[in-house]
C-alpha cells in the first residue's frame, strides 16, 4: 500500500461552524447528513429496492467491523448486515456440538456444498477441528451463503473472506456467492498504519451485549465512568439498539 496515493480533499462546509462530538451517536449523525447527506440519501434510496455484496479486505484491528456498524448507524440499520466469517467458523465448534444446530447445518450442507471433499468428511473434520487449521474455500464459501440465507435480503458486508490476496483469484467461489443473490459485488480494503492498530489492539473494548466495538482512547462512547474499585476508566454502550 505504500505505493498507492489517493487525493485529498477538503470537506469543510462554508458556514458551518458547529463542533460535534463523534462519540455521540446523534451527533454522528447530524455530521455525517451534513458532510454527505446527498450520497447518503442515494444509498438509502438504492436499499429500498436493491442491495449489494462487499467483501472487507483489511488486518485485524483495522476496523472493519467498526467502520460497518457506523455505516449501518447512519445509513440504514435494518437493511445492512456485517458478518465476520472468522466468527461463523469459530461458532462451527458450538454447533456441531448441538444436535438440532448440526442437523441443521448438515441439511444446508447437503444442498449447498460443492467441494473436493465428501461431506462425512467435513462433518469428521469439524468435529476433530483445531483452531489453527483452514477450512476449504468450498466450504467457506457454503458458511457464507448460510449466513446470508439466515438474514434475508439486505446488504452484506462480509469480514474474513477472502482471507488475503492470493484467494481473490477464486474467482468462480465469488461468483457462486454472488449469482447466489445476483447482487453487485466490491471488495472494500481498509489500510491502517501499524501504530494505530497498536493502539486499538491495547485499548479495545467490546460490548458483551451487542459486540459493538469502542476505544478507550481513540475511539469512546459518549458516556465513560471511573472504576474506584479498579482504578480504571470503563466505557457504557451507547449502540441505540443494544440491549445492555
Amino acid at each position: 500500500m505504500q505505493d498507492i496515493k489517493f487525493p485529498i480533499f477538503k470537506t469543510k462546509i462554508k458556514g458551518i461552524k458547529q463542533k460535534f462530538n463523534l462519540s455521540d451517536p446523534e451527533e454522528r449523525k447530524v455530521y455525517f447528513e451534513l458532510k454527505a447527506g446527498k450520497e447518503i440519501k442515494k444509498i438509502r434510496d438504492y436499499l429500498k429496492q436493491k442491495t449489494f455484496i462487499a467483501y472487507l479486505l483489511g488486518k485485524k484491528n483495522s476496523g472493519k467491523g467498526t467502520y460497518v456498524k457506523m455505516f449501518k448507524e447512519v445509513v440504514d440499520k435494518d437493511r445492512i448486515e456485517h458478518f465476520s466469517l472468522g466468527d461463523t467458523v469459530r461458532n462451527l465448534d458450538e454447533v456441531v456440538r448441538d444436535k438440532e444446530k448440526k442437523k441443521e447445518l448438515i441439511l444446508f450442507l447437503e444442498k449447498n456444498y460443492r467441494g473436493y471433499l465428501s461431506l462425512e468428511k467435513i462433518i469428521s473434520a469439524l468435529e476433530k477441528r483445531s483452531t489453527k487449521s483452514l477450512l476449504p474455500s468450498e466450504l467457506v464459501l457454503t458458511l457464507a451463503k448460510m449466513e446470508i440465507a439466515k438474514r434475508g435480503k439486505k446488504a452484506f458486508f462480509i469480514d474474513g473472506f477472502p482471507r488475503s490476496l492470493d484467494q481473490v483469484s477464486y474467482s468462480l467461489f465469488f461468483r457462486d456467492l454472488i449469482d447466489y443473490r445476483e447482487d453487485p459485488d466490491l471488495f472494500i480494503l481498509i489500510d491502517v498504519p501499524k501504530e494505530v492498530i497498536n493502539e486499538r489492539i491495547r485499548w479495545r473494548r467490546v460490548c458483551p451485549k451487542c459486540q459493538t466495538p469502542r476505544n478507550l482512547k481513540l475511539l469512546p462512547t459518549s458516556k465513560v465512568e471511573y472504576d474506584e474499585k479498579n482504578k480504571q476508566f470503563y466505557l457504557i454502550c451507547d449502540n441505540p439498539s443494544c440491549e445492555g
